[in-house]
């Protein structure tokens, strides 16, 4: 290992000044005639004498010359300097550091050079210290301490090549890591250690997190978690709450840490008193007061404090108050344990956004981020435009991360809305496979482009091959056309099904469609569509219904279609909260061989249990939906047009095993009017929230009615006719287990079909599985 010798050694050893008698002064009278350098290879002469203090016509000083001395120490060039009088001259000889060829790092394999780089500061062609070698040593154990490696070992070597040139290498040792073996709480009196471990970040070890790094010590995760205790307390009304310790404890044998939390609770508050107050002109308390998510008696929240706040001051935005500043009042009386409630409205500090200034974008274009504002320059600013914002800028999916600040402008009411973003890989390509009771075992390969050449274009080539299903598409589609609110796309489809089992045929599909969007505002949005589509009804088994022989061939299909969405869940992918309707219409017979009107109305209500049970997964979703086809002129639909009932849609049959049937083949004829409702209530397991294992309990009800599908004998054809159509709701009831696991997510369903016919085709057991990579 190098070790560093300091500057005030190497001067006390190295430095040897004329010798003078005692008697006499630390330098004869003289004046420095020049400065002599020796021993410099890659520095100037000029360059070191410019560091010395004394210079040629100067009067000798001892003071001066070592402070000469240890300016060229400091420099950090040499490794060795004597400065020696000589006469009326100063001889100034030097050893220079040398310089750094190759930095490089062996043994390390759980954190990767390029990261270990950016660490350290010895840099390939800068000058080398040994000083600079213990430091950047230094600074890896740190790195390595902070992902839980405390007992990792670093040695920084140094290989001598020609030229005065190094080596630096980092030999490592990255030792075991050091895991959270315990998790302690101390002064929680109101909830018990395994209900507060699942509100902090950091877990216990266990066998089963294996791909996890939340039981990894990091002393930065101790402050989060210190916040998220906060924030839940104040959630359950203990509005005095403070954590007032987080501490890390290693185990003797370095092989993990106990942390433990300090906590004093104090009282838990109820609401006495909730007022608005207004001082906007034109706008009164009453407009606001429905605002405010807490009302007398309910317990104190903190979140639901916040939430008022931000809701009171979008309202009175809404009203035409585009200056608002809302400061909620809590008076606490620990006496009874009650808090009142203010919410003080008043007239904010008015500003107007000057410019908005995006970086960090190399790839994607300004507008496509700028489109997404909500604020535009020159207009009033509005902090909940703002969040809008940036909500919607992440919604994009390009970027890793998005933050949005202001900074003040060129005038006191004025503000600049600075966005920086971090862009992340934007293309897929993706191999998946699965199983699903539907579709069978499946197959899916894909390439995709969410922002081709940065412009915002979404391009997508997806294929799936299954043993029931299987299908091609191409798709594009401009979110933005011409940066208006218009999103505009086109697909190109094949698709094939296998439906033997179910109805007795197989049916293959080709075409394109060409669609179009656009926003009304932030909740409701509508789509159009046309689809021209080939469709050909093939492999009828023999002892099919006469229905379905009689359909088999080509059709083309020329639709129009339209969808209107009116959106306020709190998110598309995992709703917890809020609810949609949705309506869509489809008019076949623009050219064609089919003419028909077919209409679905369809929403759901999710109804969050979170304050009432402590834990956002227990969610109550309640969803209904219900379709027409009407077919007009003088064709009839055909089968591939109608609604079919069970599985997916109604647990506890099969699919298509509900409606109409031919009596005698027992194939699934599909029907013209169907409605559906389901009850569900999600909940955890009680098992650790990073298994992502929930469970369901349900309640499915549905009808499938209307298949005018009856006909007499005709020749050598026998007769149809057709049982399962007097439309009686069917009712399936059974539990439910979702796994989001790393390989994709994996639903188990158990289900009875508790109201029923006896010709109806049940089934108990419902697995899909599938995952992309």
């Amino acid at each position: 290992m190098v070790t560093a010798t300091t500057a005030d050694a190497q001067q006390q050893r190295r430095r040897t000044p004329a010798a003078t008698p005692a008697s006499a002064p630390r330098f004869a009278a003289g004046t420095v005639q020049g400065i002599d350098v020796q021993g410099n290879q890659r520095i100037e002469a000029d360059t070191i004498r410019s560091y010395m203090l004394l210079q040629p016509g100067d009067a000798f000083e001892e003071d001066r010359l070592d402070r000469s001395l240890r300016t060229l120490f400091a420099t950090g060039l040499f490794r060795d300097v004597q400065v020696t009088r000589q006469g009326e001259r100063i001889l100034v000889r030097v050893d220079e550091n040398p310089i750094v060829s190759r930095v490089a790092f062996e043994g390390n394999s759980k954190i990767n050079d390029d990261a270990l780089r950016n660490e350290v500061q010895v840099r390939a062609r800068s000058v080398f210290t040994p000083g600079l070698a213990q430091a950047d040593r230094q600074r890896i154990l740190e790195v390595y301490a902070r992902r839980g490696r405390l007992a990792a070992t670093v040695e920084p070597k140094i290989i001598q090549l020609d030229q005065n040139r190094v080596d630096v290498v980092y030999e490592i040792n990255e030792g075991p890591i050091a895991l959270v073996s315990r998790l302690n709480f101390v002064g929680n009196r109101n909830f018990s250690d395994s209900r507060l471990k699942e509100i902090v970040a950091t877990r216990e070890a266990a066998f089963y997190r294996p791909f996890s790094t939340v039981d990894t010590y990091e002393p930065e995760r101790l402050n989060f978690d210190r916040e998220l205790l906060r924030r839940f307390y104040l959630r359950q009304g203990y509005a005095d709450v403070e954590v007032t310790g987080a501490t890390a404890e290693l185990a003797p044998d370095r092989s993990g840490f106990f942390i433990t939390y300090t906590i004093n609770e104090g009282r838990r508050y109820r609401v006495s008193r909730v007022e608005v107050t207004s001082a906007l002109r034109n706008i009164t308390a009453d407009q606001l007061r429905g605002e405010a998510a807490l009302s007398r008696g309910d317990t104190y929240d903190g979140d639901a404090v916040e939430r008022s706040t931000q809701a009171i001051a979008d309202r009175a935005n809404q009203l035409g108050a585009p200056f608002v500043d809302v400061t909620p009042r809590i008076n606490r009386n620990e006496g009874d344990g009650t808090a009142e409630i203010v919410f003080e409205v008043k007239e904010g500090q008015r500003a107007f956004v000057e410019r908005i200034d995006i970086t960090g974008n190399v790839r994607t274009q300004d507008r496509v981020i700028r489109r997404e504002f909500r604020l535009a320059e020159g207009d009033a600013f509005n902090a909940a435009q703002l969040r809008r914002s940036r909500q919607r800028v992440r919604d994009l999916g390009y970027f890793s991360d998005v933050t949005v600040s202001t900074t003040p402008g060129s005038a006191p009411d004025r503000v600049v809305v600075n966005a920086n973003v971090a862009e992340r890989a934007t293309g897929e390509v993706s191999i998946g496979g699965g199983f699903s009771t539907d579709a069978g075992a499946l197959l899916d390969l894909g390439l995709r482009e969410r922002n081709l050449v940065g412009t915002g274009l979404d391009a997508r080539v997806n294929g799936v091959l299954a043993q029931r299903r299987s299908q091609l598409d191409l798709s594009v589609t401009d979110p933005s056309f011409l940066d208006r609110n218009l999103a505009l796309g086109g697909d190109v489809f094949y698709v094939t099904r296998n439906l033997r089992d179910y109805s007795g045929y197989q049916e293959r599909r080709y075409g394109f469609a060409v669609r179009a969007g656009w926003e009304y505002n932030e909740y409701l949005r509508q789509s159009v569509s046309y689809t021209l589509a080939n469709r050909n009804i093939f492999d009828v088994n023999t002892d099919a219904s006469r229905y379905i022989q009689e359909q088999a061939g080509t059709t083309l299909l020329s639709q129009v279609g339209q969808t209107i969405i009116y959106d306020r869940r709190d998110s598309r992918l995992d709703p917890r909260d809020g609810y949609f309707i949705r309506l869509g219409t489809d008019v076949a017979g623009l050219g064609g061989d089919v003419n028909y009107v077919r209409a679905r109305l369809d929403g759901a209500y999710f109804i969050p249990f979170e304050r009432l049970l402590g834990d956002p997964d227990y969610v109550l979703a309640i969803s209904a939906s219900v379709g027409r086809l009407e077919p007009f002129g003088s064709r009839d639909e055909r089968i591939v047009d109608r609604f079919f009932l069970g599985g997916e849609n109604l647990r506890g049959f099969r699919v298509a095993g509900v409606g109409p049937r031919d009596r005698d083949t027992g194939d699934a004829l599909g029907g013209r009017t169907i409605w559906t409702q389901t009850t569900e209530f999600r909940f955890p397991l009680g098992l650790p929230q990073e298994l992502g294992i929930t469970g369901r309990a349900f309640v499915d009800v549905g009808s499938l009615s209307g298949s005018s599908s009856s006909a007499p004998a005709r020749g050598s054809l026998p007769a149809v006719t057709v049982v399962g159509d007097e439309g009686s709701p069917r009712v399936g009831t059974g539990l439910g287990i979702s796994w989001r696991s790393p390989f994709g997510l994996i639903n188990l369903d158990f289900a009875q079909a508790v109201v029923k016919e006896k010709y109806d085709r049940t089934q108990f057991f419902r697995f899909g599985f599938g995952t992309r990579f």
